[in-house]
């Protein structure tokens, strides 16, 4: 099964909190470039996306919402900044097996994305994502180990 993780596009250095900092135009339009990128390498289908609460990835979900093709989309609150990465990972682990999913696109941020792509793939050091970065994990539910398949850097 495919986990695609995303970090938000660029967003605004400063808002009235964390949480309300919106995607400047360039990090709208460099989003729906990475996302027409994974396209082109074979991920569009999505059986679940996950988002962060957060202005900026909400806003990154509005420009990749008309390049995917997702299933079932949630907000989640466990997917903001300092969210704890192996509780995330536990998290997908369940909602995977339970609900027998093939492909998960998550929508979050540093350090998150980071700390979760290194828990699933267990051989790597945290990588540094820049905005609108993406990562596809080939992962393997019952190992609980993934691979690293490809990134895109934009």
């Amino acid at each position: 099964m495919k986990i695609v993780i995303m970090r938000h596009g660029e967003a605004e250095a400063f808002a009235q909190s964390d949480a309300e900092r919106a995607l400047t135009p360039s990090g709208r339009a460099v989003s729906k470039s990475a996302a027409e990128q994974c396209v082109a390498k074979g991920m569009k289908q999505f059986d679940k996306v996950l988002v962060s609460p957060y202005l900026r990835a909400q806003q990154t979900w509005q420009e990749l919402e008309y390049v995917f093709d997702a299933r079932d989309v949630q907000f989640c609150d466990d997917i903001t900044p300092y969210g704890d990465s192996a509780v995330v990972a536990d998290y997908l682990q369940a909602l995977i097996e339970v609900e027998k999913l093939d492909s998960v696109l998550l929508v979050s941020h540093l350090p998150l994305v980071g700390y979760l792509t290194a828990d699933l793939v267990t051989d790597i050091v945290p990588p540094m994502f820049p905005t609108s970065g993406i990562v596809c994990i080939e992962y393997d539910v019952a190992q609980q180990r993934g691979e690293l398949l490809w990134d895109i850097r934009p």
